[in-house]
């Protein structure tokens, strides 16, 4: 909404209806770029990307260098490149522009050398010049680095991104072209919790956290309808209808950003926040640090100098629930938080926000579904102590032991394939060129041409590909054994403190997760494949036992899943752990016997290169008056067996 056909595409700031916090956030970081970026959590359809883009049209413009790619400050010789600095260090008057702040994309799709920056093809091939082409985080500095569906972003592309974030600086080093530049950019994010939760690295790089919620008032929901409705009618004149109110607001940001130096805070405030701080436990500095800063901001945008009660309690909203979280899979203790700023507050009541939550969504009892049948029942997983197996890389030869760390996911070397990190070129396989390695190229087509004395050309027994070292996305499907026979002994009891600590486990890995269930007539995927896996250990808690032992459904259910994840990647790693007593009794029919069915679903596994290990749940030296086929499915598909309990 710049300027021009941006206008048309680009949703108003200021008509935006409610989601007063999420666009306090921004503006705070619109003013101060220190207080780390934004990030905005919520379901899908609550504006949150409507919100970031919309956000460029009410940012002020700032001067750059005018012939600089990497947008350094003409002012300030700390923000400048190498290439800038030598220039104002000589004498030299650089050349000034102004130019608006804009949110600069970054895709999910994006590979490292388009985030930091790779070689100059063009100077290569006519110059002979080895330079840098800038990537995003040029093109970033100074301005909005925005990612949409953070949570998703691959592990090398985020410890690429958290380095350039907490330097302040992108180091480049691409076929003997060293270059840096500054990379101080304000990280917003965003990002739906249903599809997995993010790393807490990043996650603590954020300054600022905002849960984006759904309105549930019909009012607030039909002025939404009807304001998006009059946008897409007609986008230039709804824009007009707003301009006054986006001048004012940008005016506004502006007078903030020049009042923010003046800006201060008592020490009784200050006194104040850090025993609140220390009350609540939080462990890091960057919460009392990123607090003064946010208030600051919130006073310079009201045209104070001087911050308040209220504005540190807005900033306090904003800047610590996402820091209250200490250990996996433990809720946010917002009731400490609420406790707090209720003692923060000076007399008036309630605190603002979000933060005052829901209350237990429901009672252990409640947990019980309608029963099928009679004889259906939640069991509680046990409070017993268990020891699984341990799951370490294979050693190789003359290493420590102690050199081994746990892996969040497999790395594994990779040709032909455009994500990770370059290590070496080959010539391509099959043919086909998916990652080329254009340096190397031109190099074997020169070493080819000098040799035969003839002008540089580029054939096909030139071209090389690139190996690269990247990590291989895996899966971890809990298949559980939900059936009347594992209500024995309260088998199932165990069965799910096995698949709760192999959750946690699958957490310290960032494996994606899934959860089938079987029982009665058939099996069904409970929790498809996330990394949400609070959500796995909720669903595990209240899955109910009885009934019938779909054993050979199960089976065929971890089949199509897999097909169906390989079918969005064909790298991903699958790991299947049946938690079973091996019982069967209910047939699909794609077999003569039942025994011929499982053990054919279990060789088709095999076949899919799925890895399975299965915890055997049955009482020891107990006698089975039923088969168990456990045995046959460990030794149709290769998987490993380890006894429970």
């Amino acid at each position: 909404m710049v300027q021009g056909q941006e206008r048309k595409v680009v949703f108003p700031f200021t008509a935006i209806v409610g989601h007063e916090k999420a666009k306090l956030a921004l503006l705070i970081a619109a003013v101060n770029p220190l207080v780390g970026g934004v990030l905005l959590r919520g379901d899908k359809g609550t504006g949150k990307s409507t919100m970031v883009r919309a956000l460029a049209d009410v940012l002020p413009e700032i001067e750059i260098v005018g012939d600089c790619p990497f947008n350094c400050n003409p002012r300030n010789p700390l923000e400048m490149c190498d290439w800038c600095y030598q220039r104002y260090a000589s004498g030299e008057e650089l050349p000034v522009r102004r130019v608006k702040m804009r949110v600069v994309d970054l895709p999910l799709s994006v590979t490292v050398d388009r985030l930091v920056g790779t070689l100059d093809v063009e100077r290569a091939l006519k110059e002979g010049v080895r330079a840098l082409e800038p990537g995003l985080l040029a093109e970033a500095n100074r301005n909005i680095l925005y990612i949409d569906e953070v949570n998703l972003l691959d592990d090398y592309i985020a410890d690429v991104l958290l380095d350039a974030a907490a330097m302040g600086w992108n180091i480049v080093e691409r076929e003997g072209v060293s270059v840096r530049h500054p990379a101080r950019f304000i990280l917003v994010g965003s990002m739906n919790p249903e599809e997995g939760e993010l790393r807490p690295q990043i996650l603590d790089r954020f300054g600022l956290v905002v849960d984006v919620e759904t309105p549930m008032d019909p009012e607030t929901r039909i002025e939404i309808v009807k304001r998006v409705e009059e946008f897409f009618a007609d986008p230039d004149a709804f824009y007009r209808k707003y301009e006054p109110q986006q001048n004012e607001l940008r005016e506004r940001v502006e007078r903030a950003r020049r009042l923010l130096p003046k800006v201060e805070v008592g020490e009784d405030l200050l006194r104040l926040l850090a025993e609140t701080i220390v009350k609540l436990g939080v462990r890091t500095n960057r919460a009392e640090i990123v607090t003064v800063r946010a208030a600051k901001a919130i006073a310079a945008l009201d045209g104070r100098t001087r911050v308040s009660l209220e504005d540190l309690k807005k900033a306090m909203e904003l800047a610590l629930p996402h820091r209250l979280k200490s250990r996996p899979f433990e809720k946010p203790p917002l009731e400490r938080l609420r406790k707090a700023l209720r003692e923060v507050c000076d007399g008036e009541g309630e605190c603002h926000g979000h933060l005052r939550g829901r209350g237990p969504t429901g009672s252990e009892g409640e947990r019980n579904p309608q029963a099928q049948g009679s004889l259906e029942r939640v069991f509680e997983p046990s409070n017993c102590e268990i020891s699984l197996p341990s799951e370490l890389p294979k050693r190789e030869k003359g290493l420590a032991e102690k050199t081994w760390r746990g892996s969040r996911s497999e790395w594994r070397t990779v040709i032909n394939y455009p994500q990770g990190i370059p290590v070496s070129f080959t010539l391509p396989k099959d043919g086909k060129v998916h990652d080329l390695d254009l340096v190397a190229t031109i190099r074997a087509a020169a070493v080819r041409a000098s040799s035969a004395r003839k002008q540089l050309k580029i054939r096909d027994e030139d071209i090389r590909v690139r190996v690269r070292r990247t990590r291989v996305p895996r899966l971890t499907v809990l298949v559980l054994d939900s059936s009347g026979s594992m209500a024995t002994a309260m088998r199932i009891s165990l069965a799910k403190k096995v698949a709760i600590e192999l959750t946690k486990r699958m957490y310290v890995k960032r494996d994606a997760a899934a959860l089938i269930v079987f029982r009665g007539t058939n099996a069904s995927v409970v929790v498809p494949p996330t990394r949400r896996y609070d959500a796995v250990i909720e669903a595990l808690g209240s899955v109910p036992t009885g009934g019938r032992t779909p054993l050979s459904d199960a089976l065929y259910k971890l089949l199509a899943l897999t097909k169906a994840v390989r079918a969005k990647n064909p790298w991903t790693q699958v790991k299947a752990v049946l938690i079973t007593d091996g019982k069967a009794n209910v047939p699909l029919g794609i077999a003569s016997t039942l025994r011929e069915e499982i053990e054919t679903l279990s060789e088709a596994l095999a076949k899919l290169g799925v890895e399975v290990e299965i915890y055997d749940t049955r009482i020891p030296d107990a006698i089975e008056l039923s088969r168990s086929y456990i045995d046959l499915i460990a030794a149709s598909c290769g998987g490993k067996v380890h006894r429970v309990g």
